[in-house]
């Protein structure tokens, strides 16, 4: 498993693609520091957890675009057409979706870490500031459950119609311009501006009101749960090839 995890990521990664969405997330993620992120929001300071949790909603949707991108390469009519192959290989084919959808998600880790990585930077140089540990939990809470579940339902979608992939990856720029509720605030990013206003502290430590910990709690599931019903898919189709259905 670990030689097909190593190849599909050499596939994913080492090419020319990735390293466009790289520079291009990298190039528009310095714009949003320099020009956003370095005034604060919410009258607080430009590394609080609620100005590095706005630079991270911006970064979303280019993120989620990367995760779908990385789906293409397994939901194409071309892999589907190898998967006759795998399906045909002594190596039982779950093997073959876990080792696809550890190297999809290795993909969007590597995303999602260049920007944070670009923030590091960011804050380095421009104010000596390097207290991380207070932002780890912004970026989990707004990046992790996003980044999950599009690949959980991207891979559902491109297994329906690989065209519907494409169809999913403007999904964050509509929902950035709804009107959405507090509790889905950070599917636009207005929670990160909205949300320190109603707290008493000039600048207030980072917390996530029920409704919102819910609803991301709910996008995380769900994404989980349909990685593991792909996994679940190779067995089940193997089971049937050796029933002969």
């Amino acid at each position: 498993m670990g030689k097909i995890f190593r190849y599909e990521c050499k596939r994913l990664l080492w090419n020319k693609f990735f390293f466009g969405l790289l520079l291009v997330s990298l190039f528009y993620g310095w714009q949003v520091l320099s020009g956003v992120t370095i005034l604060g929001v919410s009258h607080t300071a430009p590394f609080s957890p609620w100005s590095f949790g706005d630079y991270l909603c911006r970064m979303v949707p280019l993120l989620w675009i990367g995760a779908l991108f990385f789906l293409t390469f397994f939901t194409s009519g071309r892999a589907r057409r190898a998967a006759v192959l795998t399906d045909a290989a002594p190596m039982p084919p779950r093997r073959y979706a876990l080792a696809r959808c550890a190297a999809a998600l290795a993909g969007t880790a590597l995303l999602a870490l260049a920007c944070l990585g670009e923030a590091a930077v960011f804050y380095g140089w421009y104010f000596k500031w390097y207290h991380w540990s207070t932002l780890l939990l912004p970026a989990l809470v707004t990046l992790t459950p996003p980044l999950v579940f599009a690949l959980g339902s991207g891979w559902l979608l491109g297994r329906l119609r690989p065209w519907l992939i494409y169809v999913w990856m403007p999904v964050p720029f509509a929902l950035a311009a709804l009107p959405l509720p507090e509790a889905l605030g950070l599917w636009n990013g207005s929670f990160f501006t909205r949300y320190p206003l109603t707290l008493e502290a000039l600048d207030p430590a980072f917390s996530l009101p029920p409704a919102a910990a819910a609803a991301q709690c709910v996008l995380l599931a769900a994404g989980a749960a349909l990685l593991a019903a792909r996994a679940r898919q190779g067995r089940i189709r193997r089971q049937a090839g050796e029933a002969g259905i």
